[in-house]
């Protein structure tokens, strides 16, 4: 009999090297994918994985879609640590978006400076209070969050879909779904002309180093990863679980509403009844492909949105279905789970019990029955 036993001291190099196994092992997977569809596989890869950077336009888009990637899967890995399962990053960047989008037709027009910031305040805000749902009910019901912060993503996104559909929607846009554009002032500057990439990234990149430096230098950074690791340890020393519940909540959803602010203050320039391609599910693949870390978040954030990338490019050049996007990162995802248990555990053969036989003049007569 073969039975997983877990190991006793887990490999910290395989632990790192996992998610590189599980690239190569989605690799292969595409490469006989594309095969199946009758796809010249090296063809395939060219248009998926090299084509979308071959322009400077491309990698543009390419840091665009990595920002709000960057920042949800720095606030989730926060929480994991402490073992705080924030699966609702999407409902807290459409929260982000509407009350970033709130203030901004609130004061369509106005040019002034101030305008901008306020709206980061707003969308931080939103995110923020959109993730206090959970952390109180956990904190004083005991409710699960991973249910709370994922039904609340639905109610966020259709909160959405009434606000751009009645009160928010565009006297003048010809009855669509969507609010009026934003004004120069409710923009995030471009960093390079030409190209989309905003603001947002270098902040993204700024939030990289501060979250290191929360995690590692930072008493509250310490106290959540003995929370998560520890939680007996954790309470023996009088680290208080409410508070660790309530910070990792909110540290998640003040970045994701970030994000939200940031796409609709960037790229879509409006409020319209989709704002996110899936980003908010998208970054708990990164947050674990990342290893919780913020520098393997930020190099999980580049080759995630070189998937939504490169799954556009193949539907225009190769004709291929929308959902080959999810279908690579669903495949990410498989792998690097299959490497986590091979790293953790270990088969072990059991010899099984013979079992003696007894003389049947031994046996009770209930037995013999």
């Amino acid at each position: 009999m073969l039975r997983l036993e877990r190991r006793a001291h887990p490999s910290t190099l395989m632990m790192f090297a996992s998610p590189l196994i599980a690239a190569v092992c989605m690799l292969i997977t595409g490469y006989l994918l594309f095969i199946l569809l009758g796809k010249d596989p090296l063809h395939a890869f060219w248009i998926f994985f090299i084509k979308p950077l071959t322009t400077a336009y491309g990698i543009g888009e390419w840091l665009l879609k990595a920002t709000p990637l960057i920042l949800c899967g720095l606030g989730l890995s926060i929480g994991f640590r402490a073992s705080v399962w924030n699966i609702g990053a999407e409902g807290q960047l459409t929260m982000g978006a509407i009350a970033a989008g709130g203030v901004a037709l609130y004061f369509h027009g106005v040019e002034a400076t101030w305008v901008l910031p306020l709206m980061v305040c707003a969308g931080v805000a939103g995110g923020m209070a959109w993730a206090a749902i959970p952390a109180f009910l956990r904190t004083r019901f005991h409710t699960n969050e991973i249910l709370v912060s994922l039904m609340l993503v639905y109610v966020a996104q259709l909160f959405l879909g009434y606000l751009v559909q009645g009160p928010w929607r565009d006297p003048d846009g010809f009855n669509f779904p969507q609010t009026k554009m934003f004004s120069d002032a409710e923009m995030l500057p471009l960093l390079v002309d030409g190209l989309r990439t905003n603001l947002a990234f270098v902040i993204a990149l700024l939030l990289v180093a501060v979250s290191w430096f929360f995690s590692h230098k930072m008493f509250a950074g310490f106290r959540m990863q003995v929370s998560g690791l520890a939680p007996a340890a954790a309470r023996y020393a009088g680290f208080s679980e409410k508070r660790n519940v309530w910070l990792a909540l909110l540290i998640g959803g003040g970045m994701a509403g970030f994000a939200g602010m940031a796409e609709v203050a960037g790229p879509i320039g409006q409020l319209q009844p989709t704002i996110s391609p899936g980003y908010g599910f998208a970054a708990i693949i990164v947050a674990f492909v990342g290893r919780l870390h913020p520098l393997g978040v930020l190099l999980a954030s580049l080759l995630m949105s070189l998937l939504y990338l490169g799954g556009e490019t193949a539907q225009m050049n190769l004709g291929l279905p929308s959902a080959v996007t999810g279908l690579f990162q669903g495949l990410l995802l498989f792998y690097l789970l299959a490497a986590d248990i091979f790293i953790n555990f270990h088969f072990k053969s059991y010899a099984r019990p013979v079992e003696q036989v007894r003389p049947v003049d031994t046996l009770l007569p209930e037995e013999l029955i």
